[in-house]
């Protein structure tokens, strides 16, 4: 089969390293009977490994030349289904019919708003296992009073419990992209219907909160809390977002209903 050549358009760095892949395939640990949505599976080196093992694999490619030559490249006639689209359009709830588990190399540039994206479905989610730009990883495990705490953090805490598990050097993928990458292991947890009622109001506090990162919460809640509002939850209106953990936005949030 020809060469596919990456596309910089895409984001296309294709995992080559036999030894990550071990790795990655021995941390999600696949089993038959599984049901794996993974996105990007470019040349399917996550692909086979999670077919050999008897899962059945949904592949979501954006690429259309990759998502045509996937079950060519592969075989698995009826266990691998191959959807060529961008996954920010895609129902992952219907797609999965029942609970998935999600895998993913995930393009650096778009990242973020795939995580987003996949929050919206932590319903139908078992465990999500990604490589992403270690910069991001660490931005998703950060803790209150770290620079790379923010909006990601707070919000990623409120959906999944998160395990960094190891570092990916430039030189595992063709091309070799110009940061080191990481694998992160993320579980949703089980959310009540009243912790989820409290979404839309936590993602407005959180957003406004880190806006503008060096104002106080005074200066950057106002028109939203007041500031008898903050002091009534305990927390100090002179303090920065950064400051903050999940259970005081949570708070804040609250007070906001009322």
């Amino acid at each position: 089969m020809k060469p596919h050549r990456p596309r910089k358009r895409f984001g296309q760095h294709f995992l080559h390293d036999a030894g990550v892949i071990a790795r990655l395939i021995a941390a999600i640990r696949p089993a038959a009977g599984d049901h794996v949505i993974e996105i990007g599976p470019g040349e399917g080196v996550l692909t086979g490994p999670l077919l050999e093992s008897g899962a059945r694999v949904s592949a979501i490619e954006l690429d259309r030349d990759l998502a045509a030559a996937l079950p060519e490249r592969l075989g698995f006639p009826g266990q691998l289904e191959v959807i060529q689209a961008d996954v920010l359009g895609v129902d992952l709830a219907a797609l999965a019919g029942g609970r998935v588990r999600v895998v993913g190399n995930l393009p650096y540039n778009i990242s973020t708003p795939i995580l987003f994206h996949l929050f919206k479905w932590r319903g139908v989610i078992e465990d999500m296992h990604f490589m992403l730009q270690k910069e991001v990883v660490d931005r998703l495990v950060a803790q209150p009073g770290s620079k790379q705490y923010g909006r990601l953090s707070v919000m990623a805490a409120f959906h999944c419990r998160m395990e960094r598990l190891f570092t990916v050097p430039p030189d595992a993928f063709s091309p070799p992209p110009k940061v080191d990458s990481a694998i992160i292991r993320m579980m949703p947890k089980p959310l009540d219907e009243t912790m989820l009622q409290r979404l839309p109001r936590l993602e407005e506090v959180v957003r406004r909160a880190f806006g503008q990162r060096r104002k106080t919460l005074r200066n950057a809640l106002k028109g939203l809390l007041e500031e008898t509002a903050i002091n009534a939850v305990g927390v100090d209106p002179g303090a920065r977002a950064e400051t903050l953990g999940l259970d005081q936005f949570i708070a804040l949030a609250d007070r906001l209903s009322n």
